[in-house]
């Protein structure tokens, strides 16, 4: 039978290859830092001329292309000097919106992944201990004690099909894209009702969003990986259920807190730079609120850990077990207070006192109570929908997103590797683009032979990400569905809280203009030293 199994919206598994392919010397420029003209090319800062007449056929056309794909591999070579490479600071804060912090005048943070940063040893803790209770309570087969939590799998924003396949893997084993189409009804479209909903949960398909999942993910995918690799039959919605019980278990019976406030030195992550921020922004007049999940002993334990016994004094309002994301939408849950013990109180909430800690409540009572409302509240959370969907389209807060894959992603991209395969590859698909018009069986082959590179060239980019699924970001030249989520979620993001530290606090974020396709720059094949060619729009006339 067919197991359930991940899925990264848009993405695809593809087979990399090694890189082959003829190469031709190359032919005279047409003038000085343009490679060969193309037909219909023409160069501005070159003289006016006829045209030069395009190859007759056969071999001739092919040494041109190949001609053409020197003098573009020669001219992306030169375009990128040593020095172009780490551009890019992992410490900076990115901008969606425009944002100026002296508009800000409450900060608001969620707890886990925000004010305290985790270590990445935490996650095979999790899966372990998740693994151990399907064996012991649920009746999984001993079997699958065989296996241990493998960081390098999975990444944030798959999706995962209860019903069918994944995109890309059944269990631990890539699946073939003819295979997965066929699941999916002949296309590669998925309907909208089978998608996950605005909070990540869909009626068969569901979307990891946090942190904690990725835990979730690999004991999914080796679970399936047993079952399949056995022959045993299941139920892919049991399944599915059971570990995702299992992981809830894990965070219900309190193990996690367990072992975080038994060495938070292994576990607990910049907290001096989280006590420097929060510090900071109260020198500066700026209110503070915390609003999170997880209980207050283990916030309390934390908190101390990082800022000090007296760190209730820096928030305006703390709100523990608050239930995301039905606080933000559920009227009826009314504010509990807490004592010092951690009982809980009867009396009415008529308002929320500076270093009291209050339990549940709900948005509506917290704006009525508190009256900070709009955009001078900028709200700091990891999870897109639990933490920030709500606040900004609902009740327009600002919102910070907390991503600290972010950090690596961009040490990726700042390599030389990245930098000289992505660049490749977009000159390479520009030729691509406007050498199609040669149409003869040679030129066929040539053109073939490109297409095999670019691909090799995609999936070589993709895997400095992650073997399996790329980036968290971008699947190939389309932003992930994660992506997407974090453009309409938030107005900044970032890799830690820590980040804040780098800007004063009267700072203006501003997005930069990134190009639609109609806007998008010359393509690199169409740039060059000391002048630009115009598009090849002559080439291009029969399909217009």
């Amino acid at each position: 039978m067919a197991g359930a199994g991940l899925r990264a919206a848009a993405r695809r598994w593809l087979p990399c290859r090694g890189h082959g392919g003829p190469r031709a010397s190359s032919s005279t420029p047409s003038c000085p830092g343009c490679g060969p003209p193309g037909p219909g090319a023409h160069c501005p800062s070159a003289p006016r001329s006829a045209p030069a007449p395009a190859p007759a056929g056969g071999a001739e056309v092919s040494a041109h292309l190949w001609a053409r794909y020197q003098d573009m591999r020669r001219l992306v070579h030169d375009l990128l000097p040593p020095e172009v490479c780490s551009l890019l600071n992992p410490a900076a804060i990115y901008a969606n919106n425009e944002i100026s912090l002296r508009d800000v005048e409450v900060y608001g943070f969620d707890y886990d992944y925000t004010l305290a940063q985790y270590a990445d040893a935490l996650h095979p803790e999790i899966f372990t201990a998740a693994r151990d209770i399907l064996i012991e309570h649920y009746k999984y087969p001993e079997g699958i004690r065989k296996y241990d939590y493998d960081p390098s799998f999975a990444i944030r924003g798959l999706h995962y099909d209860i019903q069918k396949l994944g995109t890309a893997y059944r269990g631990l084993q890539p699946v073939p894209d003819e295979e997965v189409i066929d699941l999916y009804g002949g296309t590669q479209h998925i309907p909208l009702y089978q998608m996950s909903g605005f909070y990540g949960k869909g009626p068969s398909i569901k979307q990891f969003m946090d942190i904690f999942s990725l835990p979730e993910m690999a004991l999914l995918s080796c679970v399936v990986d047993h079952f399949l690799g056995h022959g045993l039959e299941f139920d892919q919605a049991h399944l599915y259920k059971d570990v995702t019980d299992a992981i809830r278990d894990v965070h219900v019976k309190g193990l996690m807190y367990q072992w975080i406030e038994r060495d938070m030195e292994k576990y607990i992550l910049r907290g001096d730079e989280t006590f420097a921020v929060l510090s900071r922004l109260v020198a500066h007049g700026k209110q503070l609120f915390l609003i999170t999940n997880s209980p207050f002993s283990f916030v309390d334990k934390g908190m101390r850990h990082m800022v000090g016994p007296d760190w209730r004094q820096l928030f305006d309002v703390v709100i523990v077990q608050a239930d995301k994301p039905s606080f933000f939408t559920d009227r009826r849950k009314p504010f509990r207070k807490l004592d010092e013990k951690g009982s809980l109180h009867w009396d009415r909430i008529t308002s929320l006192e500076k270093g009291k800690i209050y339990r549940q409540g709900n948005l509506y009572d917290f704006l009525r109570l508190t009256e900070w409302r709009g955009p001078r509240v900028l709200y700091f959370g990891d999870h897109l929908y639990s933490d920030l969907a709500d606040l900004m389209l609902r009740h327009g807060w600002r919102t910070g997103a907390i991503i600290p894959e972010l950090e690596r992603e961009i040490r990726i991209i700042n390599t030389e590797q990245y930098m000289h395969s992505l660049t490749w590859q977009q000159a390479l698909t520009g030729l691509l683009e406007r050498m199609q018009t040669y149409q003869d069986a040679e030129s066929q082959q040539v053109l073939a032979a490109w297409l095999k590179e670019r691909q090799e060239l995609r999936c070589i980019t993709k895997a400095l990400f992650n073997a399996q699924f790329g980036s968290i970001f971008r699947t190939f030249h389309n932003p992930t569905y994660f992506s997407r989520r974090l453009v309409r979620f938030s107005d900044l993001y970032m890799a830690s809280l820590s980040c804040l530290l780098n800007y004063h606090v009267d700072f203006t974020f501003y997005p930069r203009r990134t190009p639609l396709q109609h806007e998008a720059p010359l393509w690199m094949d169409q740039l060059c030293t000391g002048c630009m060619k115009t598009p090849f729009l002559s080439d291009m006339a029969h399909i217009r």
